[in-house]
């Protein structure tokens, strides 16, 4: 092919919701009504776990830093998809979305390795309760969150190191609600099989490998409970594991179909709709689920607006 006739695209075009065009202004009212109580929501939960020395064990310090990380995965996308909900023009520069590619998804796999390491807890913790304390130390629980953000952070470095080198010289219409891999590689002037299956088999070992052995974690926890003699064990065992075992069905639910599949062609709705649901839907839920579900961290919240004067 030649290259000298290539015009280099340097901004694309987010179409986002299409068929929505007619309720654009009430849609941007719902997402940023979600977007704010994902927010308070992730900051509430992460500022209690700090403030209340009653929760500094290795289990809320996790879910402390899987909400801060909830709170910069959520602000690579949302705040330029509320933008464009009120722009005409939805443009977004070429460094501007691999940027928000990269952060996407390194923040993603930061939770991806969060959520393996808060399955490793629980099952030290059920599985191996009198050497949990030993085993499950402060230093380690700083080393284990230290080690999925660098996993993380470094994580899509290949993929958009061989993404920013494909010319782009024809149609910039990005068919999704974000910049991503899939439609991004759609728009490319050249064969991009190289980058399908390298996106395919990053994308494979980090959501298999830790869905894995997330999975090992809770076979390994469920033969333990089953063996625990009394009901109400049994119930505090599970208990203990739900909202955690809730979020990571939530989330890899989506993901797996999302982004372990071998093809360029894609379904715009298909994917569209996968896209909120671990993009937007997951952050706004979690901090329902760990606080609702959660008698700790409810107390801890009681106890914080107690101190400060708002709860008698």
């Amino acid at each position: 092919m030649d290259t000298g006739n290539w015009s280099q695209v340097t901004e694309f075009i987010i179409l986002g919701f299409p068929h929505l065009q007619g309720v654009q202004i009430y849609l941007f009212l719902l997402l940023l009504l979600i977007y704010l109580m994902t927010v308070l929501g992730n900051l509430l939960i992460f500022l209690v776990v700090c403030l209340d020395s009653r929760l500094h064990t290795p289990m809320y310090h996790f879910v402390s830093t899987l909400s801060f990380s909830e709170l910069g995965y959520t602000a690579a996308t949302i705040p330029k998809m509320l933008a464009n909900l009120l722009s005409e023009k939805k443009t977004i520069s070429f460094s501007g979305c691999l940027l928000q590619i990269y952060f996407f998804h390194s923040l993603g796999a930061t939770e991806c390795y969060l959520l393996t390491a808060m399955a490793y807890d629980r099952y030290l913790a059920i599985c191996r309760p009198l050497h949990y304390p030993t085993l499950m130390t402060p230093i380690l629980c700083a080393e284990i969150a230290i080690g999925c953000w660098l996993g993380g952070l470094a994580g899509p470095v290949v993929e958009i190191s061989l993404i920013s080198r494909l010319p782009f010289c024809g149609p910039n219409r990005i068919q999704h609600v974000f910049c991503d891999f899939p439609p991004v590689l759609s728009l490319a002037c050249t064969d991009t099989s190289i980058n399908v299956l390298v996106d395919f088999v990053i994308n494979s070992c980090k959501i298999l490998a830790t869905f894995l052995l997330i999975l090992c974690s809770y076979v390994q926890i469920i033969c333990t409970v089953l063996r625990i003699p009394s009901a109400a064990g049994k119930r505090k065992a599970i208990s203990t594991c739900a909202s955690h075992l809730t979020v990571v069905l939530i989330f890899y639910g989506s993901i797996l179909f999302m982004y372990v599949r071998l093809k360029k062609s894609y379904s715009l709705d298909y994917d569209q709709a996968l896209a909120v649901v671990y993009s937007v839907l997951t952050p706004f839920l979690n901090p329902f689920i760990y606080s609702l579900r959660n008698k700790e961290i409810k107390e801890a919240v009681r106890r914080q607006l107690k101190r400060i004067g708002i709860l008698a």
